[in-house]
């Protein structure tokens, strides 16, 4: 009882944050049995419904630091799921293009869109249309005041 009495005044950035991180825990339990993370997924997502991209592009597409997306590169390079070649005149860039087996992959990946179902089915558009509204909104101006500092 008096942790559903703590949970009830909770801010809008705590209640954020806690659906972010069921939604996460729901898609890394689902990911699991592939040997992948969530934000594995969302480069292999990215690659998969983008084409080749630079890494440095990547990371900026999907708000990663360059040393957790190194990381995570390194990881599904290893796995033989990504290549990554060097390109520019230089070589110092790398592009990343899913491999056969990461293709394959893929096409194997369960359907993770019942997440934001059981998250959002049955809520009135106008009211998620709201919420979007209301955190972007937010978001962007955290970010301005991040920028000016």
């Amino acid at each position: 009882m008096r942790d559903q009495a703590n949970t009830e005044h909770l801010s809008v950035g705590a209640w954020t944050k806690r659906c972010y991180f069921a939604g996460r825990a729901l898609m890394d339990a689902t990911l699991r049995p592939y040997d992948l993370g969530s934000t594995q997924w969302y480069v292999l997502w990215h690659l998969a419904n983008h084409g080749p991209s630079v890494q440095r592009d990547l990371g900026r597409a999907l708000e990663l630091e360059r040393a957790t997306l190194s990381g995570i590169i390194a990881t599904l390079v290893r796995k033989d799921l990504v290549e990554q070649t060097s390109i520019g005149e230089d070589q110092r860039q790398r592009l990343l293009t899913l491999t056969a087996a990461g293709k394959a992959l893929w096409r194997k990946l369960p359907d993770l869109s019942f997440i934001h179902e059981a998250a959002f089915g049955g809520i009135d558009e106008a009211e998620l249309a709201t919420t979007i509204r209301v955190l972007r909104s937010a978001t962007e101006r955290l970010q301005n005041l991040l920028r000016k500092d």
